[in-house]
């Protein structure tokens, strides 16, 4: 296969992450990011290095046939891009806020205000949507100060837990979007290049299907096995094994880890005995 080169961040929210997810899947790198290019030794595979507000040029540009990034950084830079893969992880939301203090009776009290983003873009689309005129103020780093000292009367910045905002005496009035990691791609990529990048996306995808499921042993009574059953989703169905003891049987299935609690429980209301839970490492799908 025609080797593949990806672009990732060099250092920030989603480094480590991607990085970790693509060893996941098998993909080995000879060397770390001391350099901006890294090579597999498993897989038809490159890696970039490079600034997260970089990547969606290099990838519109031929440079990088792949990149992972934020959904925001992709809206925001204007290239058309294809999303090929979401990836689950570096959550966030681009949120307006404004002082504590501040009364906010909607989206009309912006008219005419100073609001300070690194999202220009992304922000005046918004305000034209909701056909409001107001003066941005583009800062690279450290929004949240903006109002404090007088820059701005609000901000539209990256929020995650909130805790900086509250810190900043600052408070959420609207999300203006959600956003999290992105496997994008550029629509023009040739055949054979899309052969090695199809093979990567497989593997992704058999790793995020693995970190969002849990492998389950029980035991069940045997006159109950049919009730046990309608309440496992399974893959397709659950696997039966009749067990040593008289009367009773192992039941194997796979649970989402978004319903696994509320299923454990009715698990065992229906009898189930000798849960075991197992972390998946890979599944393929």
């Amino acid at each position: 296969m025609q080797t593949v080169r990806i672009a990732l961040q060099k250092s920030g929210r989603l480094s480590e992450k991607s990085t970790g997810m693509i060893k996941e899947a098998g993909v080995d790198l000879t060397n770390g990011k001391r350099t901006l290019l890294a090579r597999s030794s498993s897989f038809p595979l490159d890696i970039l290095y490079l600034r997260d507000d970089d990547i969606p040029q290099y990838v519109a540009d031929g440079v990088a046939d792949a990149g992972i990034v934020g959904e925001d950084v992709v809206i925001e830079s204007g290239y058309r891009l294809d999303i090929l893969e979401r990836l689950g992880f570096g959550k966030c939301r681009l949120c307006l806020a404004v002082p504590r203090e501040i009364s906010f009776p909607g989206l009309h009290w912006l008219e005419g205000k100073r609001i300070a983003t690194s999202f220009p873009g992304i922000l005046r689309n918004y305000l034209d949507k909701n056909k409001i005129n107001a003066d941005i103020h583009v800062l690279n780093g450290s929004v949240e100060i903006a109002p404090a000292i007088g820059m701005a009367d609000c901000i539209l910045d990256i929020v995650s837990s909130g805790s900086t905002l509250v810190s900043n005496g600052l408070k959420e009035v609207a999300t203006v979007m959600e956003s999290e990691a992105v496997l994008i791609g550029s629509p023009g990529m040739a055949a054979v290049t899309a052969e090695a990048l199809d093979e990567f996306r497989f593997r992704i995808r058999s790793v995020l299907a693995a970190r969002n499921n849990k492998y389950i042993l029980l035991n069940a009574p045997n006159d109950r096995l049919a009730e046990i059953c309608s309440i496992l989703p399974g893959m397709k169905s659950p696997t039966i094994m009749p067990l040593a003891m008289s009367g009773w049987s192992s039941v194997h299935s796979v649970l989402s880890e978004n319903e696994f609690w509320s299923i454990i429980n009715r698990l065992r209301e229906a009898g189930a005995q000798g849960i075991l839970v197992i972390p998946i490492e890979k599944k393929i799908i």
